[in-house]
Formats: structure tokens, sequence, C-alpha cells
């Protein structure tokens, strides 16, 4: 059953983008999937939503991020590992590779019902392993979901359109004035960046492994903190 999810998802890869891409992601799958001991793999373009009547106008596909960018961008992150927080979680293969991380606090938000039960598996398997992880799983539109004062990583793997996230930063900016700190954000595919940019975020890391594949590194510090300092 792996295997043929492997290989549709090489074909699905190498259709939309080329061979060469596709066979670098789903060597990261395998490898990836084995040592996170999860089951991820796949791509799922939401017409279930759709023919539920759930409107997916501003939503992406799913596709899990890949391996090597989510793990770089763990790397990266300067902040201590408090609560992290991936919105449009697909299958949660970033929440459970957050706990491998050090994250304690996780939290998913997934608009698909079918994408949060998958989710809500391969959390069961993670669990075994950091049975003192706090995991949270929200069946919900990003849209419509505050952020948690606690949270001091986002995630992104460019899960809806501009209207969406535009929201969402807004939703961000709130939480950050009614509870003042600093802020990441693991941005994969960052193609909003700007808005982030506008609101007095610093890119604090980058990079492009393939044509398709880039990562920005956000931050955004204490203000409040800044001006006791000053």
């Amino acid at each position: 059953m792996k295997i043929l999810q492997h290989i549709s998802y090489f074909w699905y890869i190498a259709i939309n983008w080329n061979t060469r891409i596709a066979w670098y992601i789903v060597r990261n799958e395998w490898r990836g999937e084995k040592k996170y001991s999860i089951h991820s793999t796949g791509h799922d373009e939401l017409k279930h939503l759709a023919l539920a009547d759930v409107n997916i106008e501003h939503a992406s596909i799913y596709m899990p991020v890949d391996f090597t960018l989510l793990e770089t961008g763990f790397q990266q992150l300067q902040l201590p590992h408090l609560h992290f927080i991936d919105f449009g979680c697909g299958k949660g293969r970033a929440l459970c590779v957050a706990a491998h991380f050090g994250f304690n606090n996780i939290t998913g938000i997934e608009l698909s019902p079918q994408l949060y039960k998958d989710a809500q598996n391969n959390i069961a398997l993670t669990q075994h392993l950091f049975p003192h992880v706090n995991f949270h799983l929200i069946n919900n539109d990003a849209f419509y979901t505050p952020i948690p004062s606690t949270a001091n990583c986002l995630f992104f793997y460019n899960p809806f359109d501009e209207m969406i996230m535009q929201q969402v930063v807004l939703n961000i900016d709130k939480s950050l004035l009614e509870h003042p700190r600093s802020i990441e954000v693991i941005y994969i595919t960052p193609m909003h960046k700007n808005l982030f940019l506008e609101k007095g975020y610093t890119e604090t890391f980058h990079q492009r492994i393939q044509k398709y594949m880039e990562i920005s590194i956000l931050k955004k510090e204490d203000v409040s903190k800044a001006k006791r300092r000053g």
C-alpha cells in the first residue's frame, strides 16, 4: 500500500512539475517517513470538500512539505521552542516532526475532515514516542481561528491564497498586541511573504533548494521589550 502511494505521488509530481523534482521529493518521502514513523505521503485536491458544499475557493491542494525543507526550518529557529502552530496541517507531518525538534505544545489547524482524521492517526503514532507533548488539532477554517497567546512559532506551507493569509496575519497581529512576545514564522513556498514584511517582520533565513522548493524564516521582535530596553 505504501509503495503504491509513493508511486502515485511520484507521477503526480512528475506530471505537474518534472521527473527530476519527483525523484528528489519521493526519495525524501521514503527517508522521512521511515525516520519519523508516520504515514503522510500523498496529495489531496480537496474535491470531497467541494462536494460537501465547503468553499475551497481560497484553499490550496494538500501536498506534504518536503522533509528536508521542514528540518531546515526547525534548525534555523532562534527563539525557544514553546508553542508550534501549523496552518493547514494536512496529515500532520509538520506537527509530528515538531515534537522531534523539542516542541512540547503543538497545534494543527485543518479544514478537511479527512485530512484531520489522518493527522489524528499520525499524531497517535508520535504520541507514543513523546507522551509528554501536548497535541491539539482544530478542524476549522484558519480565517476564523484565533491565535493562542503562547504561540511563538507559526508554520505555513502555502495553505491558502492572499485573501485568507491577510486575515491570518491580522489575527496574529491581534494576538501580539494582546500578549506581546517575539514570534517566528516558517514559511514554505512563501507566496505572500510581503504581508509579513509589511507588518514589520524581518527575514532571518532564506533558501531555495529546487525550482519550486523555497523556505523563508520570518521573525518579529517583542516591541514592548525593545521599548523597555530603550
